[in-house]
């Protein structure tokens, strides 16, 4: 968002565009604007005047939280990954995926603004996770 914070916004890309497509089948996550300079323009008429690109374009590079988790999804979950699993447990919104490499890979956000403990089953062994507020976590096997 254009006036909102690190943390927050983070925290909303991922449950929202990484985290809500894929656990709606979405097979591609997008962040529609990829560069914008200072004013966010440009922009289509009718469109949102202050969503912030991936990249801010001044007099050098500015790099924004959808540059972050766009680079972020893309090194942990390559093209050709399938969607394994996902669910929402209290504030854990998950998602799991299986890459070309037959790794295992959950991104989780912890929506709430308290710690949360939780575990995740795999190959009937438990891994105790604990997330911080608002914190994202990405778990490969």
């Amino acid at each position: 968002g254009a006036k909102g914070e690190f943390s927050g916004d983070l925290r909303w890309h991922i449950k929202n565009v990484i985290v809500g497509t894929m656990r709606n089948w979405s097979r591609i996550a997008l962040e529609w604007n990829l560069a914008n300079d200072p004013t966010f323009g440009p922009h289509t008429p009718g469109g949102c005047t202050e969503c912030k690109g991936a990249l801010t374009i001044a007099n050098g590079v500015t790099r924004n939280v959808a540059y972050y988790i766009i680079a972020h999804a893309a090194k942990f979950v390559p093209p050709g990954s399938v969607r394994i699993g996902s669910n929402i447990a209290g504030n854990i919104h998950n998602v799991a995926f299986k890459t070309p490499e037959n790794k295992i890979v959950v991104v989780a956000v912890n929506d709430g603004n308290q710690p949360v403990n939780f575990n995740i089953r795999y190959k009937e062994q438990w891994a105790p996770i604990s997330l911080a507020g608002g914190a994202v976590g990405t778990f490969v096997w």
